[in-house]
């Protein structure tokens, strides 16, 4: 089948690849119709790594997907051909001792599409577990289903955070993820979040969003809007979302004594931590890897009409101009927030 190979650091191409699709009994066979461009997608192309996950040889590329089951294996009663569907993109193992506490999402022989050696989705056809592949609600399309995975990090996120109902919070980094962290922290309780960057034209998008205040660290330091707006007390919860060493400058200034510090983003060099910062205040420090237990819960949440996506989709491309898509993402356009890649001759 053609797919979009990477075939080292920095080069792209569309060509056929050999792609296992034998389907098990539990499995199903989807044909793909729309596909994220992702950031850790653009990071493998770019520096051909993510931390210990390192290509070493050709991978195709893809992990925010949807499409129409076109057969289902002889034990998959949940789903059937025809059905609209989008995938969680790790098959973890059932049996691990992971698994089996609820941690999915840290198991170590996860397989994740698009992660090293394990090939994604950019290309027609996949197979996967059916249970880990959702039926797409007739009111959400194939353009949302393929942001189901980005937003169920935000989700996993916000249940992290253990968000009460009229907490305010901060977001650090007004990129995809950062957008898709207020967006869930919002669903979930919040009663304002603030979103800080130096982009304006994301913070712009971001802040067409009731309940979400974009700050432009080009303009005000987050911590001077916190403070000025809690009377000094700080908000009830700071998620990190930039992936950048220099966000935990001060971090520990901008959360109330007792608040909590979700770390999402993930930094490419060491971080500094104000270890007693954050003793002094007691704050709660969770991590956030992927998601687990909650694609279902985003979905629903999409279809529910509480969280709209669609703004945040900024242009589809063909299937057959996916090294431009890439080329488009990795320079970096301040406009863009979710670019995606559609299969040519599928309706919507």
């Amino acid at each position: 089948m053609e797919a979009l190979v990477l075939e080292q650091k920095g080069v792209l191409s569309l060509r056929d690849i050999d792609l296992p699709l034998e389907l098990g009994p539990n499995d199903v066979k989807i044909r793909i119709h729309t596909v994220g461009v992702c950031g850790s997608d653009v990071h493998y192309y770019t520096h051909g790594a993510i931390g210990s996950f390192v290509l070493r040889e050709p991978m195709v590329l893809g992990h925010e997907a949807a499409g129409t089951v076109v057969e289902v294996g002889d034990k998959v009663d949940n789903l059937r051909p025809g059905d609209r569907v989008c995938m969680e993109p790790g098959i973890p193992d059932l049996s691990s001792r992971a698994s089996k506490l609820g941690i999915y999402n840290v198991d170590p022989s996860v397989r994740f599409w698009a992660t090293p050696p394990i090939h994604g989705v950019l290309t027609p056809f996949v197979v996967h577990p059916a249970a880990f592949t959702y039926r797409l609600p007739d009111n959400v399309s194939f353009a949302e289903g393929a942001m189901v995975e980005p937003f169920a990090i935000g989700m996993q996120a916000a249940a992290r955070a253990r968000i009460v109902p009229g907490d305010v919070a901060a977001v650090v980094g007004c990129g995809p993820i950062g957008i898709m962290v207020a967006l869930a922290a919002l669903a979930g309780g919040c009663s304002r979040v603030y979103v800080s960057d130096f982009s304006g034209e994301k913070l712009a998008i971001a802040g067409g969003y009731h309940g979400i205040v974009p700050v432009n660290l080009n303009e005000r330091s987050l911590h001077e809007v916190i403070q000025s707006e809690t009377d000094g007390w700080g908000v009830d919860v700071v998620f990190e979302a930039s992936g950048s060493p220099k966000a935990y400058n001060g971090i520990f200034d901008l959360v109330r004594p007792g608040g909590a510090i979700v770390m999402v983003g993930l930094p490419v060099e060491p971080v500094s931590f104000d270890v007693p910062g954050a003793i002094a205040k007691e704050v709660r420090i969770e991590t956030v890897f992927r998601y687990a237990n909650i694609f279902d819960r985003a979905l629903q949440l999409i279809a529910s009409g509480k969280v709209d996506l669609n703004p945040l989709i900024t242009e589809t491309f063909k299937f057959s101009d996916s090294i431009q898509a890439f080329e488009r993402a990795a320079s970096g356009r301040p406009t863009d927030v979710k670019l995606q890649i559609a299969m040519e001759g599928e309706g919507n």
